[in-house]
């Protein structure tokens, strides 16, 4: 019986110790060695990206065993492939679906990706030195997924079709000439309500909202306070920083203005960054011999340790400094940090650790469980954690860039800050609220008359 399962699979392609954590896929004829090393042949790309590859294949695999001996042109198998993940397969009159497949339609976001993840897969297939050999049973006939995979990627090769690509030999000219059969549909804009944390609110959730819940009877307000949760949306709010990136800090990481009193906050790259101990390279060489560690990005999206990492702007040596505005929040984010250090934080025991931020056991803190403190210090102090409100961890960072738009910095001044690569990615996190937008215009009503 046909059938394919994701599974977690430790990948080498050598005989050295080096071994990668990669999603992989499992069929009736076995792991899908392709797939897999499609994915060892992309490590820049993020975990996310892997998931998603892994699940675009996962499906294809899927509607080819829910539809064998029924394409024999692969042009007709993908764009019927497209077509279900955009319409979905259930009959609405009846709910019914011979195929035993029962997809929900997809979003035209996500089904452009999962379109353009696999894109990149087949195309990389269609560059395999065994691939000549793989592809001579149709699909009709074929037995093997792998021979499946090859043989669809290579006629929409050779056909110049969904998965085309000419060969490099081919001039510009030529190349114009061929589009993808199926590719991204037009991208649809929408206007969307701007989602930042509310100014008159971020007062009362450091105060009163960061409350640990296991010494809420304290009377000594210092051990009552969850400054850990405080100190981190200090560097999301009042530097712009991503969750993630707050929580790939090392220790080492955060040092002092003495003259002003201030925190000096660098954020460094995961992996490629400038190790704090000069007898390594890199964090990645410094993880593992000191720590028996890989960087927080290499863990599967499933695992608690993943960090994800957006490619900000950083010097050359891998960092990235945190901008606080207004800049006397650095010395407030200093205090808080520092009362973190005598307070609350708790030392690895067991696995040691360079990070910053742990949690109760001393261990590196995760994305999840500071997820849950935040929430429950939104609603502590009134407020829903919806992201259409702005109240989740991501509204600080909005209104970290909407408030440097405010006070006259320019957009190439914004984009330093934020340290985007594109001048235009800042433009999302200075957007007027509708309300906001009402107001100005009934403020210039006055000046222009009542016309």
């Amino acid at each position: 019986m046909a059938y394919v399962l994701k599974v977690k699979a430790r990948y080498r392609n050598d005989n050295t110790g080096r071994e990668v954590r990669l999603p992989a896929l499992v069929t009736e004829s076995g792991l899908l060695i392709s797939h897999l090393r499609y994915l060892a042949s992309k490590l820049s790309r993020g975990q996310s990206w892997r998931d998603k590859v892994t699940q675009a294949v996962k499906l294809l695999i899927e509607y080819i065993n829910a539809n064998e001996g029924r394409f024999e042109q692969s042009t007709e198998l993908f764009r019927a492939f497209d077509e279900c993940l955009r319409m979905g397969t259930i009959n609405p009159s009846d709910l019914s679906d011979p195929s035993g497949l029962y997809w929900s339609p997809r979003t035209a976001e996500d089904a452009d990706y999962l379109t353009v993840c696999l894109t990149g897969y087949t195309d990389w297939l269609t560059k395999e030195s065994d691939h000549e050999i793989k592809r001579a049973n149709p699909f009709r006939l074929a037995t093997s997924t792998e021979q499946r995979l090859n043989w669809a990627a290579y006629y929409n090769k050779h056909d110049r079709v969904f998965l085309n690509h000419l060969d490099s030999r081919e001039d510009a000219r030529e190349k114009n000439r061929f589009v993808r059969e199926i590719a991204r549909r037009q991208k649809p804009f929408y206007e969307e309500e701007v989602k930042r944390f509310p100014d008159d609110k971020i007062l009362p959730l450091l105060d009163f909202g960061f409350i640990r819940a296991d010494r809420r009877r304290e009377t000594n307000p210092d051990r009552a306070a969850d400054f850990k949760s405080r100190a981190i949306t200090l560097l999301m709010h009042y530097g712009g920083v991503r969750k993630s990136e707050a929580l790939h800090l090392y220790l080492t990481d955060i040092d002092i203005d003495r003259k002003r009193s201030e925190a000096i906050v660098r954020i460094y790259h995961p992996s490629n960054g400038a190790s704090p101990d000069k007898a390594y390279s890199t964090r990645r060489e410094y993880l593992a011999k000191k720590y028996l560690l890989v960087p927080r990005t290499d863990y599967l999206k499933s695992e608690r340790l993943h960090l994800g990492w957006k490619d900000p702007v950083l010097t050359r040596e891998k960092f990235f400094k945190v901008e606080f505005y207004p800049p006397h929040k650095a010395t407030e984010f200093l205090l808080t940090f520092r009362k973190y250090l005598q307070y609350q934080r708790v030392e690895p025991h067991g696995q040691d650790h360079p990070y910053a931020f742990t949690n109760s056991k001393g261990e590196p803190e995760t994305i999840k469980n500071f997820q849950r403190l935040h929430k429950a210090a939104v609603n502590r102090i009134g407020l829903n954690h919806e992201k259409y409100l702005g109240t989740t961890e991501h509204g600080h960072r909005h209104a970290y860039g909407y408030r440097l738009a405010s006070n006259g910095f320019a957009q190439h001044e914004i984009q330093k800050s934020m340290h985007h690569q594109s001048p235009d990615s800042c433009l999302v996190y200075i957007q007027m609220t509708n309300k906001e937008l009402r107001e100005k215009m009934e403020s210039t009503v006055e000046n222009y008359g009542q016309q």
